[in-house]
């Protein structure tokens, strides 16, 4: 292999503000803060969100029903979407 060509990867803490996990993962980011864990120094790095707090992960995600959002399209703008002449509006 090359030499200097691959980044240097350090193992660094990651910790959730919305919910204080922290995750221990390789990373390449740099960072001026360290944190003592298990007897050993890691660098730190807070995020604001991660797989723990993020609603896809969690389960807690809303959805939006479409239908809703095109009946109240269709009721404000209904009389401006009037077929175009010389085209087919059941098509």
């Amino acid at each position: 292999m090359k030499e200097n060509t691959h980044p240097h990867y350090l193992e660094v803490v990651f910790e959730d503000s919305s919910c204080g996990t922290r995750f221990v993962i390789p990373s390449t980011i740099q960072t001026d803060k360290t944190l003592d864990l298990d007897g050993k120094s890691y660098p730190y790095v807070k995020v604001d969100v991660s797989s723990e707090s993020h609603p896809v992960y969690t389960g807690k995600q809303t959805y939006h029903h479409t239908a809703d959002q095109v009946g109240k399209f269709q009721q404000k703008f209904g009389r401006l979407t009037g077929a175009l002449p010389g085209t087919n509006p059941t098509a």
